[in-house]
């Protein structure tokens, strides 16, 4: 049986925090609403930057300040003074300090970092090879070993096991009300107080099996629940390439069936993955879902990753 980082997530450990830290580049001063401890900073997958405040006098100077491009481009200014995005090039992006900021793309090919893979990408703009490539997962690439059939019917046991216990640990540090919001805080203090809930352990597969038929109510949510953090750009009930990335992408070099598994979510291949289908591939029985069981007005349009679970 393939063992898997999720169980370990699952009981608050931060084994792999050193593998993706460097991409928790946080803006604010406060730990944002609906945190989860393994997806990284999302920002590295969104075109958006954030800059700095400027006065009107810094601007007026170098209009460049604050003017903003998307990931892969820096800012410059024409003849006219006129700011412009133009793609970085990639020996100006900071050296990597370690092999833990490399990353791989979809192209098989490692990255020194991520600044140096969306400014690559951002040269192949237009292209049919540009098109296609994205940054597949953290770290440099490596052999992911073939996802069986029966490794594939393991993951999801796993997977909503660990929502459900990364919720609870929220739940249980979240001292300062900034972690989860009121209506998510109810709903999860009910599968914390349940004195039938499957304490966070490595369990085995057949008792993961028996506690989701016989508990079944209790991963309703957590599923849902991390289908809204991710569903963010735009809110609209289906999950794109790059909006799952903050997931899957530090979750691939650990669990191997992770790329088939999102893949296979997938149902009508039309490269988006609808709620409805996010749902299934968990296990969740056909149902009509509401957008209240994955949104709400508190969930942050960036997330901080991993601050719940430092020292």
């Amino acid at each position: 049986m393939h063992k898997c980082p999720l169980c370990r997530w699952g009981r608050g450990q931060t084994a792999a925090v050193d593998q993706v830290s460097f991409l928790k580049n946080p803006v604010h001063d406060e730990p944002e609403v609906g945190t989860n401890p393994v997806q990284v900073e999302v920002g590295d997958f969104d075109e958006a930057i954030d800059v700095e405040e400027e006065t009107v006098e810094d601007i007026v100077d170098n209009p460049c300040l604050n003017y903003h491009c998307k990931k892969g481009k820096v800012c410059e200014v024409d003849e006219g003074n006129t700011p412009m995005c133009v793609c970085q090039d990639p020996s100006t992006c900071p050296p990597a300090d370690a092999e833990f900021e490399h990353v791989c793309g979809t192209d098989n090919k490692t990255y020194d970092s991520s600044c140096h893979f969306f400014a690559t990408k951002c040269a192949l703009e237009g292209t049919k090879k540009g098109h296609k490539l994205h940054l597949d997962y953290i770290g440099p690439c490596k052999y992911i070993e073939t996802c069986l059939d029966s490794e594939l019917n393991e993951f999801p046991l796993r997977m909503r096991d660990w929502l459900k216990n990364v919720l609870v640990t929220l739940y249980e540090r979240d001292e300062d009300n900034n972690l989860l919001t009121e209506k998510q805080k109810l709903r999860v203090k009910k599968i914390y107080e349940n004195e039938k809930r499957l304490q966070a352990g490595d369990h085995s597969l057949d008792l993961l099996a028996h506690d989701f038929e016989k508990n079944y109510n209790m991963y309703i949510f957590p599923v849902h629940w991390q289908f809204g953090q991710l569903d963010q750009h735009p809110v609209d009930g289906y999950l794109t390439h790059t909006e799952l990335a903050p997931l899957r992408a530090p979750l691939i070099p650990m669990e191997h069936c992770t790329t088939r598994f999102f893949e296979e979510c997938d149902s009508d291949s039309d490269k988006y993955i609808a709620l409805e289908e996010w749902a299934s591939c968990f296990g969740l029985k056909e149902r009509k879902y509401g957008r209240g069981l994955t949104t709400n007005g508190g969930l942050a349009d960036s997330f901080r990753q991993f601050e719940c679970f430092l020292p």
